[in-house]
């Protein structure tokens, strides 16, 4: 008889999930669903807003990720007013995606996931947390801790607080660099680049090729925005998919018509929607973006460190990485080159500049903005009346790219692991972990198509039904 096993939630991870696992007559694993069981409907909300309240707005749609909206939103409100920004307005939202970079990186590392692998899957889940973590290595916590500290002083500093900054505008940002900040940012910097220098040196002498294997290997697609030269990319540049042999299968795409190569698809079993690449269909067109996806796409970092280390990386894999569990490798390579990036930005006295807004009207009726949020490519696309009044919105966040992959990861961990019925809390955790290694976020990633069905129940003070009524 067919059996299941609920995880419900899935731990240490950005919102709410849970993951059901199907097992045949003989105890093995039959199927595996990720379901994302919230329902934010946020594109809905911003209908009727006018495009000046969007990067405020949008920010809200999440306390981890505000940045990364605020950004995105920016700069499709930058097309709608076809304006080119001030090169210190796009120079300081550079500065503070990669603070995000490093805040958001260190959080998914230290806080969320080290404890899994440098406790043990198996140890005791009531110390195995960032608690036990401080407990067991009180140097590295203190560290990582300060690392991720810093990263949040950087957005403070720019944006006026750590959460939701309302400080990225259609048109550019809405105050400059101070002296004193920006002297601040480089004293600080030294001891956050030995923190990952440390931490990438650990992780690399406790985790050989053969125990990277734990989370399971694949292949996909890969994408993310890349420079010219296929410089690694953050915030701009054009689209690029390779294949998992590192063959190009996109180059160059415009990410204003994104819509022409991306599509999504939806299952009734979960509210995060399903992006896919169209000239693969659905599900074949499945492709990974965020870290693993960035590395994978990029020829080289474009720093010599980051890019030192992106050598040796590659040493332990074939062109592109398929093992889920070098998306925390390539995290830490992220949070060196992002170092290495601000430090270059900072050095640059264009920075500086007091002109840091582009004034504009309504000059088109359509705009897309697309950068990379830590978590993968983030797409937010607005269509706006005469007036910039919100007529629709759409969002496809990281980690809703990332949907296949999450669902084909815990599939295959799954099946590794069970057998016969057996399970473990340690197999349980090594599940879940195959889904953190993506770091969702899964308040910002889901969205209706359509209208969703609503029932109400209206009951009286005993309990007992008196009306049902329902929406489809």
């Amino acid at each position: 008889m067919e059996k299941q096993i609920h995880i419900e939630p899935v731990t240490r991870i950005e919102g709410h999930a849970k993951i059901t696992v199907f097992l045949d007559d003989a105890g093995d694993v039959k199927d595996t669903q990720f379901h994302v069981t919230e329902l934010r409907g946020f594109e809905k909300f911003c209908e009727g807003r006018t495009l000046w309240e969007m990067p405020g707005l949008t920010a809200r749609i999440c306390g981890i990720c505000p940045v990364s909206h605020i950004l995105a939103s920016a700069k499709a409100c930058d097309a709608i007013l076809s304006v080119r920004i001030p090169k210190s307005a796009e120079m300081l939202r550079r500065l503070m995606n990669l603070g995000q970079y490093v805040q958001s990186h260190a959080l998914s590392f230290f806080y969320l996931s080290a404890p899994d692998f440098l406790l043990g899957w198996d140890h005791d889940p009531a110390t195995r947390n960032v608690v036990g973590l401080v407990q067991a290595n009180p140097d590295l916590a203190r560290k990582g801790i300060r690392l991720r500290a810093f990263g949040q002083e950087v957005i403070s500093r720019l944006g006026g607080k750590r959460i939701h900054p309302s400080w990225a505008v259609p048109g550019g940002v809405n105050s400059s660099l101070d002296v004193e900040d920006q002297k601040w940012f480089l004293e600080q910097l030294p001891e956050a680049k030995d923190t990952i220098r440390e931490t990438i040196d650990l992780f690399k002498t406790s985790f050989d090729c053969e125990a990277r294997d734990v989370l399971g290997e694949f292949q996909s697609m890969y994408m993310g925005l890349v420079a010219p030269g296929g410089v690694w990319e953050h915030y701009d540049g054009l689209i690029r998919i390779v294949s998992q042999e590192g063959e190009i299968v996109e180059e160059g795409y415009d990410p204003s018509r994104y819509f022409e190569i991306i599509h999504e698809a939806s299952e009734p079993w979960t509210y995060l929607k399903f992006p896919h690449y169209v000239p693969k269909g659905y599900p074949e067109g499945m492709y990974r973006v965020g870290p693993l996806g960035r590395v994978n796409v990029a020829e080289r970092f474009g720093t010599p460190e980051a890019d030192a280390e992106l050598e040796a990386f590659r040493t332990t894999v074939s062109r592109c990485s398929g093992k889920v569990f070098d998306y925390h490798y390539t995290r830490l390579l992220e949070i060196l080159a992002s170092l290495e990036r601000m430090e270059q930005l900072l050095n640059d006295e264009r920075i500086l500049d007091p002109r840091v807004r582009a004034e504009a009207g309504i000059n088109e009726l359509e705009g897309v903005g697309i950068h990379e949020a830590p978590r993968g490519t983030l797409i937010h696309h607005y269509k706006v009346d005469e007036n910039g009044i919100i007529e629709k919105a759409n969002f496809i966040v990281s980690t809703g790219h990332n949907n296949l992959a999450m669902n084909r990861a815990v599939n295959g961990i799954a099946k590794t692991y069970i057998s016969k019925g057996n399970v473990t809390e340690g197999i349980l955790n090594r599940i879940e972990g195959g889904i953190r290694a993506y770091d969702p976020c899964l308040s910002c990633s889901v969205h209706a198509v359509g209208q969703m069905p609503i029932q109400l129940d209206i009951v009286d003070a005993d309990g007992a039904l008196q009306q049902t009524l329902t929406k489809e």
